[in-house]
This record gives C-alpha cells, structure tokens and sequence, in this order.
C-alpha cells in the first residue's frame, strides 16, 4: 500500500460529511495518566524491595479529627523489615460513626476514647431536642377542651 493511498484512506475516515469541502472531525485525546502514575509506583516500590501482601479486604487509617479514611479492597506491598508499608487503591474519607459496627475489634485506646466522646455528644444532642420538643406543646387547662384552644 502506498503512502498517498494510505493518507486517502485515514483523511476520508476523519470526514464528517462525504466531500471535499466538509469539515474534519475534532477527536479530544485524554492522555492516559494512571498507567505512567502505576509504573513510576511500581518502579519506586521495587526499589524499597517490598513485597505484595495478599487477601487484605480493608484498611482503615484513623485521623486525629475522628474521622477515618476507608480503603475497600485496597493494594497493599511491605518491607516488614525497614517498617514500610504501602497501600494504595481508591480512598474514601467516613465519619467514625458510619464504620463502628464492623471495625469495633480494630479500634485502639485513642479511637475509643474518640468514639466515646462521640457517643457522649450524640446522647447530649438526643437530650436537647426531646427538651425542646417538651416546650412546644401548650398545657391543657382544666375544663376546656384540646379543639377549643386551638382555635
């Protein structure tokens, strides 16, 4: 195949009508920038020489402001030891209070005394509004009906 027949063939494949005078099709390349990120990862993880650990669902790291960030089936390699660990994959940022059933039994002393504290103020704002909602309802007087004061 020539390179005349060839320059033909991709020019009238970027036409948007069938003709000589239509106007060339605009095509918007996206560069492709996770897979130059993943290897520039991969080469400097394979410099600290860690290793893959297999079969981990979840990894929670926990934040000094209570909130956690959450890793759901996340990629995680070590160097158990040079005490390096790294975990990548697609983060999310919770509230404590969104993972407390399943991550009880990963919690430490200071993620408990935060979820205490959590807890207390949770109670404390279940207080104030049952005692605000006390103050909106009128007491009934004796000898008028609840219909006759209400109007």
């Amino acid at each position: 195949m020539d390179v005349q027949e060839r320059l033909k063939k991709l020019g009238a494949s970027a036409r948007i009508g069938s003709g000589k005078g239509t106007p060339r099709r605009k095509v918007k390349r996206t560069p492709a920038r996770s897979a130059g990120d993943d290897r520039k990862l991969q080469a400097s993880l394979k410099k600290l020489n860690v290793q893959p650990i297999q079969a981990i669902e979840e990894v929670n790291m926990f934040k000094s402001d209570g909130n956690v960030i959450h890793f759901s089936v996340p990629k995680v390699h070590a160097a158990v030891a040079s005490n390096t660990f790294a975990i990548y994959g697609a983060g999310e940022d919770k509230e404590l209070t969104e993972l407390v059933p399943g991550i009880l039994n990963q919690l430490g002393p200071d993620s408990l005394a935060s979820l205490r504290k959590l807890a207390e103020s949770y109670q404390s704002m279940q207080k104030g509004e049952k005692e605000a909602d006390d103050e909106d309802i009128p007491e009934l007087v004796a000898g008028e009906s609840f219909e006759r004061s209400v109007e």
